[in-house]
């Protein structure tokens, strides 16, 4: 990699690709202690509360040196996170151990779910079609129509679109190590614990895809448009199946 103040090149399986480092495209949804938060799976809001110890209260406002705040969040309920197949397994494996790498190649793909009964699905068909023979490392799934008021819902009992099984098969077996979609989840708000999606995107159970991951409520704004970016994909430290997450895009010049 070679920087300047601006503008650096990045060498992805021997091919130079250059972007403008002062120009991020932010996916992540920030996490907020209140009702602006986006929210999913029947829990409440995150909290992000002062330290009370002995009377000293951890808020500057309160009389303390310093703020010093606790916080309580679920990373698959409130907000933007990365996933690892530990999600979905009775053995133990963290998202921190699973993504080593952290740039790829990733196409911005925009879908309008197709109508099954009371249900929206993406279909094989329209990925296939989408991304026209491409085979990226990572692909971003934006969802229409597109509100940004996808940034503060509440998905409790909405039944949100979901991808069939045959699409996420169809991305594992184009290559994709990273799918990222602005939904709480790649399936179906109730499916039984069925999860046909996660398991077929990580081929779970027979040949396991460890280093493969799924990030979840990210959003896509409307200025950006579809095609091949740079993706920085980072996620907190977590030793856990998944963690809050931060990926961004940057344009290819």
């Amino acid at each position: 990699m070679y920087l300047s103040l601006v503008k650096a090149t990045f060498n992805i399986k021997e091919q130079d690709y250059k972007v403008d480092i002062s120009k991020p495209i932010d996916l992540s949804i920030p996490l907020q202690a209140n009702g602006e938060n986006p929210n999913a799976w029947y829990i409440s809001e995150p909290e992000i509360k002062p330290v009370q110890l002995d009377g000293w209260i951890g808020k500057v406002s309160e009389g303390a040196a310093v703020n010093f705040n606790n916080i309580a969040f679920n990373p698959h309920s409130h907000g933007t996170h990365t996933e690892c197949v530990g999600h979905i397994t009775k053995d133990f494996y963290s998202v921190n151990k699973a993504l080593k790498t952290f740039f790829f190649l990733a196409e911005v793909i925009s879908v309008i779910p197709e109508e099954r009964g009371e249900d929206r699905v993406i279909t094989a068909i329209q990925l296939k079609q989408l991304l026209n023979k491409k085979r990226p490392e990572a692909v971003v799934i934006r969802t229409r129509p597109n509100p940004v008021t996808k940034k503060n819902k509440n998905y409790d009992y909405t039944n949100w679109p979901y991808l069939e099984e045959a699409a996420a098969m169809y991305l594992r077996d184009i290559g994709v190590n990273h799918l990222l979609i602005d939904l709480p989840s790649v399936d179906k708000e109730k499916d039984e614990g069925a999860l046909l999606a996660h398991r077929a995107f990580w081929n779970y159970p027979k040949e396991t895809r460890h280093d493969a991951t799924i990030t979840e409520f990210i959003y896509v704004s409307n200025k950006t448009k579809d095609g091949c970016y740079l993706l920085n994909l980072q996620i907190a430290p977590f030793e856990n199946d998944a963690s809050p997450s931060k990926p961004i895009l940057y344009e290819i010049l």
